[in-house]
């Protein structure tokens, strides 16, 4: 079962929490970061060892202040 890396991010980038997790699929790590999305993030990355396989937003241009 692969492993992920959850991060939450702050509107200036920097780390509000992260978390690994073993999920079958990256499309059950990616509904749990949904899941577990921290009131203080703006900005949700889901990494698979050292490849980014999720973002959202996709750019930080999307966040709104």
């Amino acid at each position: 079962m692969p492993d992920y890396e959850i991060c939450y991010l702050k509107n200036d980038g920097s780390l509000a929490g992260k978390f690994a997790a073993s999920c079958e699929t990256e499309m059950q790590a990616k509904i749990l970061a949904h899941a577990m999305r921290l009131d203080t993030a703006r900005r949700i990355e889901v990494w698979d060892g050292n490849q980014l396989v999720y973002q959202r937003p996709e750019s930080p241009e999307q966040l709104a202040d």
